[in-house]
């Protein structure tokens, strides 16, 4: 039974394209970049699925911790490949060649094709991987400029084809098995017939090349530098010199993630409170010295809990600032136990620390007074940092903030909210106002009096009547006039504190009028 075509479809251009495909959509005819709809008249049993971005880099990711069974030098190149540094690992598999063929082995185990390219550069792995033993691409816009014009095709009859813009000739039984392994030094003799596409240049840069003539990485050998580097720009020729090894283009290897988990398998199913404070207590002094082997601190813990019917359930817990120390994370995983659902037994505890930070070790110098005063600063800060984590794992650390001051003297940007967790507390002390702001701040509401500068007797907000009994102001606020502010195009405000009949204590402005009319609003309350 033959395997359904698949493809895998992704959105360009508010187009739907084929990504990538199948064997057995290959040879249907599909190729990669087509329309979904010609791909799906082509090929009406073609199965489709969308990209998963996110899914194919961890799968990649996956795929370079097993490369690093051929060499340590593995490094990650989007969206599907792997650039392997075999310098001194080949002898270990029998040489390239047995070790291109346990790669092709582990691949087709695991499900997958590949395809596979060994020489002296990056460049040039990357070309015999790709492009070994196909054929060169032809342009057939009518403008190449080794294409015959249809009056003299005829008088060319006897010509070789490819000399008059046609498909070189097919390479014969031995190029088609071509090894994809270039011999030490043999790197120009293997690229030379491969297409200019093979260098990792832009789609249209190969196919202004291919125009001109130069179909093949040999043609460019022999053109000047320098005038290449002018019409088709730097990208070229430093492409051109890396694939040749004429410039250093070394293999930069991904760095592993750092990873701080500890698991306590048990002999038999637990279920009580003190069996988990037990576990947590085992567990946490391995996590501290791994985190602090590592000189990190742990921001957020997961706290996985296995049952013994192979369910799992999940706990998170976040700090407000990093740290290994087993008693500031304990206390927040106890906090937790109400949540634990043990089923009919837990017989496999968790922690991992996915979310860490470097921690930097401080040393405190001076009077023994002033190290005795930061030190009380400091536990006063840890204790505080303890209380917002404990907050956090009831409401959530997103929903505990603190006020920061900002530079601005509008009064509803005076301050911005800040996230307690993830900041520290105002290092400068706030700045003082020239008169006093409410308690109270909220957007400017209209407000009934006469359209004039001078302050009412009388008023009316909110549906009720007001009487002035006493006033202070005005005090002149201009907007920014750098910034487009929509509540601020009312032009200059004159601020008055006024205490009306009913014992309210209004903030109230008359706007001057600019892009908006003018009038009076009530922009806050005292009381």
């Amino acid at each position: 039974m033959l395997a359904q075509p698949f493809a895998v479809v992704e959105d360009r251009r508010n187009t739907q394209v084929l990504a990538s495909l199948s064997v057995e959509a290959s040879a249907a005819g599909l190729t990669a970049g087509q329309p979904l709809r010609d791909a799906q008249a082509m090929c009406p049993e073609l199965l489709t699925r969308l990209a998963n971005p996110q899914a194919e880099a961890q799968f990649l990711a996956v795929l370079r911790r097993w490369a690093g069974k051929f060499s340590p030098w593995v490094s990650e190149e989007a969206p599907a490949s792997l650039v392997v540094d075999l310098t001194g690992c080949a002898h270990l598999f029998g040489g390239e060649e047995p070790l291109l063929h346990q790669v092709a082995e582990d691949c087709a185990d695991l499900g997958l094709t590949v395809q596979t390219g060994v020489a002296d550069t990056v460049g040039a792995a990357w070309a015999l991987a790709r492009y070994a033993g196909q054929p060169v691409a032809m342009s057939r816009t009518g403008d190449a400029i080794d294409q015959e014009a249809y009056a003299t095709r005829a008088r060319a009859a006897k010509r070789r084809h490819w000399t008059k813009g046609g498909a070189a000739p097919k390479p014969g039984v031995e190029a088609a098995d071509l090894n994809r392994i270039a011999p030490p030094g043999k790197a120009h003799s293997v690229l030379a017939p491969l297409p200019v596409s093979a260098l990792r240049i832009d789609p249209d840069t190969a196919e202004n090349l291919v125009r001109l003539g130069l179909r093949r990485i040999g043609d460019l050998s022999g053109t000047p530098r320098a005038a290449l580097a002018r019409r088709f720009g730097r990208a070229l020729v430093q492409r051109l010199d890396q694939a040749l090894g004429m410039e250093p283009e070394p293999v930069s290897p991904a760095k592993p993630p750092l990873h701080f988990a500890v698991r306590l398998t048990l002999p038999e199913p637990i279920g009580l409170d003190t069996d988990i404070i037990a576990a947590v207590d085992r567990l946490l002094p391995e996590l501290e010295a791994r985190l602090k082997a590592k000189g990190r601190g742990a921001r957020r813990v997961k706290f996985q809990l296995f049952r013994a019917d192979s369910t799992m359930q999940t706990l998170e817990v976040g700090m407000a600032r990093a740290s290994a120390s087993p008693d500031r994370i304990k206390p927040l995983l106890l906090m937790k136990l109400p949540d634990i659902d043990a089923g009919f037994g837990i017989d496999c505890v968790r922690i991992e620390a996915h979310v860490t930070e470097p921690l930097h070790d401080r040393q405190h110098r001076g009077h023994l007074d002033a190290a005795a005063q930061v030190n009380a600063r400091l536990s006063a800060n840890t204790a505080l940092d303890d209380l917002i984590g404990r907050l956090g794992a009831r409401i959530g650390l997103d929903a505990i903030t603190r006020m920061h001051p900002a530079d601005s003297h509008i009064p509803e940007k005076t301050s911005k909210r800040l996230a307690a967790a993830w900041s520290e507390p105002a290092a400068a002390p706030w700045p003082r106002a020239p008169t006093p702001r409410p308690l109270l701040i909220w957007r400017p509401e209209p407000v009934q009096g006469p359209d004039m500068p001078a302050l009412p007797l009388s008023f009316r907000w909110r549906g009720r009547a007001h009487e002035v009994v006493t006033a202070r102001g005005p005090e002149r606020i201009s907007p920014e006039w750098w910034l487009d502010e929509p509540d601020w195009r009312s032009g200059v405000r004159d601020y008055y504190q006024v205490t009306t009949g009913h014992g309210d204590r209004l903030w109230l402005y008359y706007a001057h009028g600019g892009a908006l009319s003018s009038g009076w609003f009530c922009h806050g309350s005292f009381s």
